[in-house]
């Protein structure tokens, strides 16, 4: 059970910030969780909410704040010729009545309400229906009836039955806030061209399979990772921060209605293994979301015990943790700093007979046959190019992940991590075939702080580890059987516009005259990138700069910054920084050879953001073609979900399902 200090700290955190929307999914004083529509797979499990909300004051103020309990609802399938009488949400699924639930939540109405501190309150009754499927292919209507003749009604669409496993493994790589733009910057740096022609290409450019999906999330144009990953793992749109689940208004964070993911489905259907890895903290949304049910992605350490024992509330089939599960974050893992009631983690993984990984050299040599868990530094993997290239940077940290007060230095990257993962889900998943998610988190990270080369760096690493990937399920045996699919969660205002001249910037004292080192059309010249430097060499093998920091570099921006001092040049000492205390620049260098750019944000945002831009997503092997055009993120697990066969139209228990067949 979570704890219930955890749950407050999270409540009043998420009230404090449920401002301008009353409840995102919920446009009227009527709520339907999962709203209207909305899709399902065919024997996906889900719960299903309803709200009723009565404002005790502001604009929306009705019946003196008292609300409605007695609310009835109801379900039909829609047949085209009306003739299915409509049903009872328990009549319907053969489920307990539940009991009315009430609390109160506040709002702020407007920019103009929270300037004002005037709240609005809103006293709420409800009803939730637990674990419910719906089987057969079709649309289907709620209704949802209160105060006398009010309606909020839903169409929700199940999907057609797809139950032919045609993948034996799927590989999920996730280049996270990747964009086509990105995609093209980093084969700038990595490949040489000559004559306006690449002499060799990124292995992304070798799938025979390109497609574009849109990454709104259900109440907000503009996603984060959490809400577009969970919309990847379960086909459900969510909203900012919420993973697994419709988020609703009650104060419990870990009581919103929930959906099955992807891993849920293939392990209670199939029994296959499944992994995932991560350069970010393990516990962060993209990682994370495979196994997380709440509206906030900030509970770190209540998640890991999620993916390690299962969603136990509620009445959720408990899972039986990841059979690979690789990363950074080692404060969720050690006893008395962020981990789920203080305990130790890597004990409590290692009870359930999990080898446990601190450095690259133990996980190498870590047994294929056993679960496995790699926790490798605090926080966030450092990034490819300081592992790689600048390696004096490692000794800059505190991250040690056994807690030493001492720089973890031994430390595998994306590429290291997925190929060990693929070793030890082939040997445990056998002919059950596994699940794999694989990502390049730090992409998106770099991106935030307008550190460019370090995210592209980070880019070019998941383009190597995909090529390595293929090799490695090669040698398997398993290449033809696997699906591969490397998408982004969500992108970022992302472009190269030209070069910029860094020795020339540098000398120049007057601003406007910085400026004028940028280059663009034909005075952006060619890259450097791939340029060699007399006796320097990093030793990073194909696919990667030979020069990293050449005098001419590639002017780039991003649509969504805070206001920053640009002069373009990779600091090799460090990552840039978000702004602390009272600076007004993102970077605590300052760049000070730069000339300010003014920023497009608020100026309380420390941090580049997400754009509205649709990200690519590749695909090679079983069910490649599925992938082409251009859908919504949900889409994906579909597509994914489709190719698994995870789809089934029986009610019967897990264990008396018929025996599926696979074309593999």
């Amino acid at each position: 059970m979570l704890s219930k200090g955890v749950v407050l700290l999270a409540v009043l955190s998420a009230v404090s910030a449920q401002t301008y929307q009353r409840l995102g999914t919920c446009p009227t004083l009527g709520c339907v969780l999962p709203p209207d529509q909305q899709d399902f797979l065919p024997g996906q499990q889900f719960d299903i909410r309803f709200e009723i909300h009565a404002p005790v004051n502001g604009s929306e103020a009705y019946n003196n704040g008292i609300p409605d309990t007695a609310f009835s609802a109801t379900i039909v399938k829609d047949t085209g010729n009306g003739k299915c009488t409509p049903q009872s949400i328990a009549s319907f699924f053969n489920v307990s009545e539940p009991a009315l639930e009430t609390w109160k939540f506040s709002w702020y109405e407007d920019l103009f309400a929270k300037d004002a501190k005037n709240a609005s309150l809103v006293n709420v009754a409800s009803k939730i229906y637990r674990r419910v499927a719906l089987y057969e292919p079709g649309k289907y209507n709620v209704t949802l009836t209160y105060y006398g003749n009010k309606t909020t009604t839903a169409t929700w669409v199940v999907r057609p039955v797809a139950d032919v496993k045609k993948a034996k493994n799927v590989i999920v790589f996730i280049g996270d806030g990747m964009t086509t733009n990105m995609i093209t910057a980093a084969r700038l740096l990595g490949h040489k061209a000559v004559n306006g022609r690449y002499q060799s290409l990124l292995k992304l450019d070798h799938f025979p399979i390109v497609g574009h999906q849109m990454t709104h999330s259900i109440d907000s144009f503009i996603t984060d990772s959490a809400n577009s990953a969970s919309a990847l793992y379960s086909g459900h749109k969510s909203t900012v921060n919420a993973m697994g689940v419709y988020a609703d208004s009650s104060p419990d964070l870990y009581d919103d209605p929930k959906v099955e993911t992807i891993v849920e489905l293939l392990k209670r259907i199939w029994g296959s293994a499944w992994g995932a890895v991560s350069t970010a903290f393990i516990a962060d949304a993209t990682p994370i979301a495979l196994t997380a049910h709440t509206r906030s992605r900030y509970a770190y350490g209540p998640l890991i015990e999620q993916a390690l024992n299962g969603f136990t509330n509620y009445s959720w089939t408990p899972m039986d943790g990841p059979d690979a599960y690789f990363g950074g974050g080692a404060e969720q893992f050690l006893a008395g700093s962020g981990s789920y009631n203080g305990e130790d983690y890597y004990k409590k993984f290692a009870d359930k007979n999990y080898t446990v990984s601190l450095n690259k050299t133990s996980l190498a040599a870590a047994s294929n046959t056993s679960k496995a868990l790699g926790i490798f530094c605090k926080s966030n993997l450092p990034v490819w190019i300081d592992r790689n290239v600048f390696t004096a940077n490692l000794k800059n940290y505190t991250n040690d992940p056994s807690g030493a007060s001492a720089a973890a230095t031994d430390l595998p990257g994306l590429k290291e991590m997925t190929l060990k993962a693929i070793d030890v889900l082939h040997a445990r998943g056998g002919d059950k075939g596994f699940f794999l998610m694989s990502e390049a988190a730090s992409i998106d990270k770099q991106m935030h702080v307008l550190d460019y080369e370090r995210a592209l760096g980070d880019l070019l690493e998941l383009d190597d580890t995909v090529r390595a990937t293929r090799e490695k399920l090669r040698a398997l045996g398993e290449l033809d059987n696997t699906l591969i699919v490397v998408t982004a969660d969500h992108g970022h205002g992302f472009d190269v516009f030209g070069s910029a001249d860094t020795k020339y910037m540098a000398a120049q004292e007057d601003e406007r005259e910085k400026r004028n080192a940028v280059g663009v059309y034909q005075n952006s010249g060619l890259s450097q990138y791939m340029v060699e430097q007399p006796g320097i060499s990093y030793n990073t093998g194909s696919n990667f700069p030979v020069n990293w920091d050449p005098r001419y570099v590639i002017a780039a921006g991003m649509g969504g910054n805070p206001d920053h001092r640009e002069n373009y040049k990779l600091n090799t000492t460090g990552n840039r920084v978000p702004a602390s205390g009272s600076s007004n620049y993102v970077s605590s260098y300052d760049n000070p050879d730069g000339f300010v750019v003014n920023g497009t944000l608020p100026t309380d945002e420390s941090q580049g953001v997400h754009s509205l831009t649709d990200v690519p997503v590749y695909a090679w092997g079983p069910c490649q073609e599925t992938f082409s055009g251009t859908y919504s993120n949900i889409d994906v697990f579909y597509k994914i979900a489709s190719c698994l066969g995870l789809a089934h139209s029986t009610n019967k228990t897990d264990s008396t399902l018929p025996q599926k067949h696979h074309h593999w």
